[in-house]
């Protein structure tokens, strides 16, 4: 058997990969030693001599020396110390989507209000190539003036967060390090009354499954498992009254004083004794069903003039109206995780008119042995489109007879670090919360591709319905993957992964874009099964946006541009060598790499919808524009991460493209017609440059174009023919027998 000789170009590949792997070990290695030579110091030693106090709190001249035991300076004017600057990565561990912290200077006063606030240093992705930085370092300081003693008893949630479009991840990451941070520094320095938070030293308690209730609503309500809050319109009035808003004061409500503005009730109902009580047997059943692991639930009713649930919430929306508080923590209803109830089975329970039962997710680490509160927000229109507000608190303890002493003595373990592992991941957790709509509908759109490649034998069957299929799912790619919900795909993504594993890696970085997570999984399952034409092929809104148009110029009668096969083949390896050029440039300076993948035009086209500075703009405008004449252009020969999926993709195991031993010789159908040349003049089909589109498979069993079907064809008819023939000839003459 002859050895046939490996392409240059095969070769050359080869060899580069080695030569990158090389150097990767080698950095790493000495990344590995500097970082373990250098000790941990905090970032505002650094930050103090960069950032002059008067920038960061108008009318300081200077810092004072930082505190041995907390990681703060003074701040001064004229020697008097007006406030405390710090930075809150030396508080809290969350990083951002870049997988590195985001560096956050802060000033606060000795009231625990925010007088100074500048981001100083980010790695973020999205800021560094797509939101102006300003606009970002506005957003920040916004934040001036934020009460932390607000913010820590309504567990952080005290204040609205603008988002601006296109870097919702980077802004939750900012507003969850500087209130958190904030707060623990308030805490550490006692400021505006605040407490540290000490570790309960006292026995530890749970909830006793077998205790019981009583039977009656009285005297529920009179030892304690059902906790009463009623406001009379007198009492409202004057709450807004004593507002420093004198709007509020002049528009009282014109019921009579001594009517019931609100009257309300709340209990634990997840405690089996209260739930079944109050439910019945059979709807705590239902109740306990619905509840998963580590979930409970409250129990909320009332009456009055006031709805505690009021009529602003929509499907999947939030109940704006009331907030559970334990702690530093809250939680806030969804419409997902509410149910109404029907009836109360507690003897002389009232005559209520609104019953409602409230999840409390696991990830709120609610502890229902500890005290906690319903905080209640009554508005009052002040102007035609302005409100205030005041708040209302029923505070809740689960009586001791529901309560029994946690076997064993409890676990030793650092509060602080626990604080810091729960923080971050209830941030991603409600990132995930909010995204479950978008996420939803990634999963069908995974599961209906998938669906279609292990079925695409049945699919292939009509030109037109593989065509109208795949015409839709982009389009549904581009408008609800792309433009909706940002779910582009880039090099950058790589980049930030390859950084967090020479660094300290950390999954919270990753999960919180959970559409990205959730399509990096789906592509590395999908390089096993079909290669990289998974992802280039059906899921990259920039792809979908190219062959769209290039779909649209064709009807219009725009010339197409068939690349000469040397040429065409040439061409290919430059977008190998943008992506190891990127990634060596990473190894140095990850945010120069981030800069130079500017070359990728995913940010400009999809994630900030052509919004942006003219160059960027005319650069994505001209990829598309040569896409008109040269379908899937930037494909074909620019696209990096294009480059760093086929890689991996030779590794698949499958190979579910059907070929004929005619293709390639003589029949060059199926060559012609590949929208991006990825078949060989010698038939074979390369799998680095193969998006999957299924139209190669239509033409393996087209009976008008395919040469080896038609003349199967042929041959079918012609064996037919001739079996007719004979049985004309024996029905014409009976004597005659069959073989004779």
């Amino acid at each position: 058997m002859k050895d046939h000789p490996m392409p240059f170009a095969s070769l050359l590949r080869l060899c580069a990969i080695a030569l990158l792997a090389r150097i990767a070990a080698f950095w790493i290695v000495l990344l590995t030693l500097a970082s373990a030579a250098q000790a941990q110091s905090p970032y505002l030693a650094t930050y103090l001599a960069e950032v002059p106090a008067a920038t960061l709190v108008e009318g300081a001249d200077s810092y004072g020396a930082m505190r041995s035991d907390v990681p703060v300076a003074p701040v001064l004017r004229g020697g008097e110390t007006i406030g405390w600057a710090f930075i809150t990565s030396d508080f809290v561990g969350t990083t951002g989507y870049s997988g590195k912290p985001i560096h956050v200077m802060v000033a606060v006063g000795l009231d625990a209000k925010l007088t100074g606030v500048k981001l100083v240093k980010h790695s973020e992705p999205i800021v560094l190539i797509g939101i102006p930085e300003a606009k970002v370092a506005k957003l920040v300081a916004d934040f001036v003036g934020l009460d932390l003693v607000a913010e820590a008893e309504a567990g952080g949630s005290a204040h609205e967060l603008d988002i601006i479009s296109g870097a919702t991840v980077t802004i939750m990451v900012i507003d969850d390090s500087i209130t958190r941070s904030g707060i623990r520094v308030a805490r550490a320095l006692g400021l505006g009354g605040l407490a540290p938070l000490t570790a309960p030293t006292g026995p530890k308690f749970e909830v006793n499954p077998d205790a019981d209730a009583a039977d009656d609503w009285l005297t529920l309500t009179g030892d304690g498992t059902l906790r009463r809050m009623s406001l009379d319109v007198g009492q409202v009035n004057a709450a807004f009254a004593g507002m420093d808003d004198p709007r509020a004061a002049a528009r009282p409500i014109t019921a009579p004083e001594s009517d019931t503005y609100i009257d309300m009730y709340a209990t634990l109902i997840s405690v089996p004794a209260i739930g079944r009580r109050l439910l019945g047997e059979a709807e705590f059943a239902n109740l306990t069903d619905w509840l998963e692991e580590g979930e409970h639930a409250i129990l909320v009713a009332a009456r009055g003039l006031y709805s505690f649930k009021g009529s602003g919430y929509v499907r999947g929306g939030v109940f704006d109206r009331i907030i559970l508080v334990q702690g530093e923590d809250s939680v806030r209803f969804r419409d997902r995780g509410h149910r109404r109830v029907g009836e109360i089975m507690a003897d002389g329970a009232p005559m209520l008119s609104e019953m409602d039962i409230f999840k409390i997710p696991a990830d709120a680490d609610f502890d229902p042995a500890e005290p906690w509160r319903l905080q209640l927000l009554s508005q009052r229109d002040v102007a035609a489109i302005e409100r205030v507000f005041t708040t209302f608190d029923l505070g809740y303890q689960l009586p001791a007879a529901y309560l029994r002493p946690v076997a064993g003595p409890a676990p030793i373990v650092a509060p602080e670090a626990v604080t810091e592992s729960a923080a971050q991941t209830a941030l991603w957790s409600r990132i995930w919360r909010d995204k479950a709509v978008e996420i939803a509908g990634l999963g069908a759109m995974l599961t209906i591709l998938t669906l279609a490649f292990f079925f695409q034998s049945y699919l292939v069957r009509s030109e037109r319905a593989t065509t109208w299929f795949r015409m839709g799912f982009l389009t549904v790619t581009l408008v609800f993957l792309g433009w909706y919900a940002n779910a582009q795909l880039s090099v950058v993504n790589l980049m930030a992964l390859f950084g967090a594993l020479t660094t300290d890696f950390s999954w919270q970085a990753f999960l919180l874009d959970p559409l990205t997570f959730i399509l990096w999984f789906a592509v590395a399952a999908a390089l096993i099964f079909w290669g990289r034409g998974a992802y280039c092929g059906w899921l990259c809104p920039f792809g979908a946006l190219q062959e769209l148009t290039n779909r649209i110029a064709r009807k219009l009668g725009v010339p197409q541009w068939t690349l000469p096969w040397g040429l065409h083949e040439r061409l290919w390896p430059i977008k190998y060598m943008i992506f190891l050029g990127l990634f060596g440039v990473s190894l140095a300076s990850i945010e120069q790499a981030e800069h130079l993948a500017e070359i990728e035009p995913f940010k400009t086209a999809i994630v900030l919808k052509f919004a942006r500075a003219w160059p960027f703009v005319a650069y994505a405008l001209a990829l598309l524009a040569a896409g008109l004449f040269v379908e899937r252009f930037y494909c074909r020969y620019l696209c990096p991460l294009g480059a760093a999926l086929a890689i991996p993709a030779r590794l698949r195991m499958f190979d579910w493209l059907k070929r004929y031993r005619e293709c390639g010789n003589p029949c060059q159908t199926c060559a012609h017609e590949c929208m991006v040349q990825a078949i060989h003049p010698t038939g074979e089909i390369n799998p680095n440059e193969c998006l999957n589109c299924m139209h190669c498979q239509v033409l393996y069993q087209s009976e008008t174009k395919c040469p080896v079907v038609i003349k199967q064809l042929k041959r079918r008819k012609s064996a037919s023919d001739s079996a007719a023939a004979l049985d004309r000839m024996i029905a014409n003459h009976p004597n005659m027998k069959k073989g004779q």
